[in-house]
This record gives C-alpha cells, sequence and structure tokens, in this order.
C-alpha cells in the first residue's frame, strides 16, 4: 500500500456554473468552485441587453489564508466592464499577480462567457435552433464556432 505523501496527490476540485434569466432584464451569473480547501462563491448581474456587468461579488466561504477575503474588493473593478472582448485582458489585470486570485480569474473566464449564450439563445425555444444561433453569433470565439460552407 502506497503512503500519502501529502494533500494534493488525492485531491478533487469541483466547479459549477449557474445561469438564469433575472428581474430587471438581467441575466444573473453564478460559479462555486469546491476542493478540500477552498469554497468559493461568486454571483454576477449582467444587463441582457448590453452585457455590462453591473454587480459582481465574491464570498470565500472557505479558503487556505486569511488573505484570500481581501481579493474580494477587486470584483467592483469589473462593474462597467461590457462582457466581450478583451475579457482575458481584464481578468488577468484584475487578478493576476501576487494580488490577485489564479482561482477568481479561471471561474469568471468560464462562468462570464455564458452571458453571451444566453443572449444569443433568446427568443429560441428549439434546442437545435437555439444551438445554430449561438454558433453563428459566436463564431471565431472557439473551435466549435467555426464559419462551415454550406
Amino acid at each position: 500500500m502506497l503512503t500519502q505523501l501529502n494533500a494534493m496527490e488525492d485531491f478533487q476540485r469541483d466547479l459549477s456554473y449557474h445561469v438564469v434569466r433575472a428581474e430587471n432584464d438581467q441575466i444573473k451569473l453564478t460559479a462555486r468552485l469546491t476542493d478540500r480547501f477552498h469554497d468559493i462563491r461568486i454571483t454576477v448581474l449582467v444587463d441582457f441587453g448590453t452585457l455590462e456587468i453591473r454587480t459582481a461579488a465574491v464570498e470565500f466561504v472557505r479558503h487556505p489564508s486569511k488573505d484570500c477575503p481581501a481579493v474580494a474588493a477587486r470584483m467592483e473593478r469589473l462593474i462597467g466592464f461590457v462582457v466581450g472582448r478583451g475579457l482575458n485582458r481584464k481578468l488577468q489585470e484584475t487578478f493576476g499577480g501576487g494580488e490577485g486570485c489564479g482561482n477568481l480569474r479561471v471561474m469568471l473566464l468560464g462562468l462570464l462567457p455564458l452571458a453571451l449564450n444566453v443572449k444569443a439563445a433568446a427568443g429560441f425555444t428549439d434546442e437545435q435552433q437555439m444551438l445554430d444561433s449561438i454558433s453563428e453569433r459566436l463564431t471565431g470565439s472557439c473551435a466549435g464556432y467555426i464559419r462551415r460552407p454550406a
């Protein structure tokens, strides 16, 4: 039998996202990251029409360092940013470096683009038509959304 050397040799991290159309023509985006050291919860409200971030908050329920919650104040720097072009740069500027948080950067990089999907899918009840609309509107943003010859 092998002896476990440290807490990272048998480690699991879970990351989940939830998106819902909220009141006042907003999109509510939530993310949660959990592992043996972290329980981090993010909530962002985005304007449906403009995709502008209206509110952004994080809660550090469990964290490995007493300094982790200090990064929460940086969430305010996202308010007013329009989700789309420049997102990677904005998240690196806001949460990069020794004063930032790589976990928040990763969480938000997966979460915020979902607002684009909500907007692109608006008005569709047929799932295939919705996926076609998302693909058309997000062409060029990833390998899954490439323009194919007709």
